[in-house]
Order: C-alpha cells, then sequence, then structure tokens
C-alpha cells in the first residue's frame, strides 16, 4: 500500500478525544490532525515525537491532515510504527490478491465485510473477510491493527480493553466449531517486531476470548509490516506466543 502522496512531518504535541492531535509542522504552525485510532497507543503519544501525516485531497474536509506514522526507539534505535487502524484490512486485502499469505492461498472468492454470526441477522458483526473456493470450507477471517510494545521484539495486542474484540473471538469460535474455518490476522505494524503475544494484563476478558477461540479451531496468525514514508506492506509471519 503506496501512501497516495508525500507524506508531512510534523512534531507531536499532544492527543486527546481519542480521534485528534495537535502537531506543530515544520513551519512553525499548528494545527490538529484526524487519529484514526481508537486504542490507548501505549508509548506512541508522548508530546514531541516526530510524526508523518497524509493530507486528504478533500478540499472540504474539516481536518485535511491525518496521522500515519510515529517515530519510536523501542531500544533497537528509531523506527516508523503505523498508528493508522483503517489501513490493514487494505494490506490483508492487497496481499490475498497477491497470495503473500501462503496459508491463505487458493481461496477463488474473496468478499469483504459479510454479516455473519449475529450480524447475519441484523446485528452489527461484520466479517472483514470471507474466502471461498470449490471444495474447501469458507474461511472466515478477522483482521486486527497491532502497534503496541512494551518489551523489545514483541508486539502485543490489545492496548485498550475491546469487549468488541472479545466478541469477535467467540463469533469465530462459533464459525469453527460449525465447520468453516476461522482464522483472527493480527497486522503488526512495527517492522522489528519477532514475535506476538497477547496483553492479558490490559484485557484479561479478551485473553481468555482467545483461548475460547483456539480450544475452538480458529487459527491465529501475525505478520509484521515494514514500513517507509512511502507505504506499508506485509513483510514477514512472526510467532504467535498467545
Amino acid at each position: 500500500m503506496r501512501f497516495p502522496s508525500e507524506l508531512v512531518p510534523a512534531t507531536l504535541l499532544r492527543r486527546y478525544k481519542r480521534f485528534l492531535a495537535d502537531v506543530e509542522l515544520a513551519d512553525g504552525g499548528v494545527t490538529t490532525v484526524h487519529v484514526a485510532n481508537p486504542g490507548g497507543m501505549i508509548g506512541l503519544q508522548a508530546p514531541g515525537r516526530r510524526v508523518w501525516l497524509s493530507r486528504s485531497p478533500n478540499a472540504k474536509r474539516k481536518l485535511p491532515y491525518s496521522w500515519e506514522l510515529v517515530e519510536v526507539d523501542f531500544g533497537g534505535g528509531p523506527e516508523l510504527v503505523g498508528v493508522n487502524t483503517t489501513h490493514p484490512n487494505t494490506l490483508v486485502a492487497e496481499a490475498l490478491a497477491a497470495g503473500i499469505v501462503p496459508e491463505l492461498a487458493g481461496y477463488e472468492i474473496i468478499r469483504r465485510e459479510v454479516g455473519y454470526g449475529e450480524g447475519a441477522f441484523g446485528g452489527a458483526s461484520r466479517i472483514d473477510f470471507l474466502l471461498e473456493g470449490a471444495g474447501r470450507p469458507p474461511c472466515y477471517l478477522e483482521v486486527k491493527n497491532v502497534h503496541l510494545m512494551r518489551r523489545r521484539d514483541v508486539a502485543e495486542f490489545p492496548d485498550s480493553v475491546t469487549a468488541r474484540g472479545a466478541r469477535h473471538l467467540d463469533e469465530l469460535a462459533a464459525m469453527a466449531t460449525a465447520g468453516a474455518r476461522a482464522v483472527m490476522l493480527y497486522v503488526v505494524q512495527i517492522g522489528s517486531a519477532e514475535m506476538f503475544s497477547l496483553a492479558r494484563d490490559i484485557d484479561p476478558a479478551y485473553g481468555r476470548a482467545f483461548d475460547r477461540a483456539r480450544a475452538a479451531g480458529v487459527e491465529a496468525m501475525a505478520w509484521r509490516c515494514r514500513l517507509t514514508p512511502q507505504g506499508i506492506g506485509l513483510a514477514q509471519p512472526i510467532p504467535v506466543a498467545g
């Protein structure tokens, strides 16, 4: 996934109300930007951090800039971390089309945002991807964004309590129990991550839902990204510690 235009460097002043941040641009001007991230962003939102912004081509948009990347040193030197939680689904769609993830290759039909579980009967649940192929059970694929690292090399999820995330795991477990294939794919927007683990201390309920899902046959995968100011892409799989 390439950014449609060159990112704008800035300095973070503060993040507030979850979806807003004030930044100082290179010319000294201060502006408010959109933060497409509902999570805690632990370790990423300290004032003074160098950040990169995209600018919307929509002249009518109230906040023209969106926060895309932040520079962080987790102990191995400065690196870029992706904070925009809307990108992982795009990254996975590109990877599926290119056959980059071997475990998910070979499906003839790829559909997005398909109602399932409670969602199939008027509820709010929609699976990120439904993969279908002749002679194979349908594959329900849910995608989560990961940008938390509290120990060097170990990426974690979630970074805040997520009842919605736990519900998704239980619904995947129901699909697996019914005979479908169910996969949870964690997209790690930290290039230095060598392992993925759950932040059970942050959300114990999510950890329990993860354990139930794995026991029911839900597969868990994690892929780290390659990040530059020009774009982001899935790079390599990393082990899932649970």
